[in-house]
């Protein structure tokens, strides 16, 4: 049997696994109630860094978003989207958005995939639109059910993984006392691409000896230069890299892994569960982020493909509250690695829901997404 075969069998098994899931979940044959309606209404909100973020190609101290509430029958289920300036999306793309969402003509919110599907056809992008509905949606019939989305997909909990927390890029004096101020993390993810790469590593290497994981975000040139960094960085103690390059380079991305000691992971080269397909064989794996795939429905489906075909899962986020965090939390014991910390980074979370306590995800017994409003 061909490897084309294999994939197909091992893929389609799974599929079927899942569907055996959820059809024996007592939640989806709950009756709609008649005559009741959803209602969605959304706010501007903006988020405050509690340090500037640094990447290869910006530095800010706000990220926008927008704040999504989808009540039915006197139940509360919330979303958000967040928009940082490489997604394209705006506070005022995302408003347009949504005023072409009509939830009025839905009689069942468990009819998340008509729902969702129709929603994405409403135009090609707005991702985080998209996702902020969609984790809304998927609160709300959580909450109505009095279960959370790891007990409804089955998974466990306790596995979700420890969160990389992330030092942007800065002076090293900077650098040193972000890491001090991460002293509870069990791994720390290092933002580069720019000129100060080694100085970044030896500044975080001088207050901590935990793994670390190295975010290019796109800003190396040289497949070459990749390369040495990638081996000088293992030396440093980094268990994977992402986006090292930008992310239309495919070719020069399949040269690198295929000579990397190290993981290499497609983030922006990797959005959608369609751009799977077109990253295998180029990269190690994924990067998952619910901004990015409109949402929950398609990251679980997105877990699925990749594991189909062997590529390891790394699950992120954007600057976030503990909504869309949350949300993602409940998908993290099916990946290998997280870095779901967006709440952490702001000053102004309207939230409460999955904390990190040593380091590790830690996933309450909330219904829903888990978290309540401040």
């Amino acid at each position: 049997m061909d490897h084309t075969r294999r994939s197909f069998f091992k893929t389609s098994a799974l599929a079927v696994s899942a569907a055996s899931l959820f059809s024996s979940i007592p939640l989806f044959q709950v009756k709609s109630q008649s005559g009741k309606k959803m209602k969605m209404t959304y706010r501007p909100y903006t988020l405050e860094l509690k340090h500037v973020f640094t990447v290869a190609s910006l530095s800010r101290t706000t990220t926008p978003v927008i704040l999504v509430e989808i009540e039915y029958d006197g139940i509360v289920g919330y979303g958000e989207a967040s928009m940082p300036p490489y997604l394209g999306e705006s506070q005022e793309s995302v408003i347009a958005f949504l005023k072409r969402v009509d939830l009025t003509k839905y009689d069942n919110p468990f009819d998340l995939e008509t729902i969702l599907s129709d929603i994405d056809a409403l135009a090609f992008h707005n991702t985080a639109a998209k996702a902020a509905v969609d984790i809304a949606l998927h609160d709300l019939v959580g909450k109505i059910v009095g279960q959370p989305w790891y007990n409804i997909w089955g998974y466990d909990k306790n596995k979700a993984p420890n969160t990389t927390f992330t030092i942007g890029i800065d002076k090293a004096d900077v650098v040193k006392e972000k890491t001090k101020e991460a002293a509870g993390f069990k791994i720390l993810k290092v933002k580069m691409g720019k000129d100060n790469d080694k100085e970044m590593i030896e500044s975080v290497r001088a207050v901590t000896n935990v793994p670390l994981t190295a975010d290019p975000n796109q800003g190396w040139k040289d497949k070459f230069y990749a390369l040495d960094m990638i081996h000088w960085l293992k030396e440093k103690g980094v268990v994977y890299i992402e986006q090292p390059m930008a992310k239309e380079r495919y070719d020069d991305h399949a040269w690198l892994t295929e000579r990397s000691p190290l993981p290499i992971l497609a983030d922006e080269s990797c959005q959608r569960l369609s751009d799977i397909s077109k990253v295998k064989g180029a990269y190690s794996g994924i990067v998952i982020k619910l901004m990015k795939c409109t949402g929950m429905r398609e990251a679980n489906k997105m877990i699925t493909l990749a594991r189909s075909f062997d590529m390891k899962i790394m699950f992120g986020c954007m600057t976030e509250t503990s909504c869309a965090v949350s949300a993602a939390s409940h998908l993290s014991p099916m990946v290998d690695w997280a870095d779901l910390d967006g709440m952490l980074l702001i000053k102004n979370d309207p939230y409460r829901g999955t904390t990190v306590v040593d380091g590790k995800l830690t996933l309450n017994n909330l219904p829903g997404i888990g978290i309540t409003a401040k």
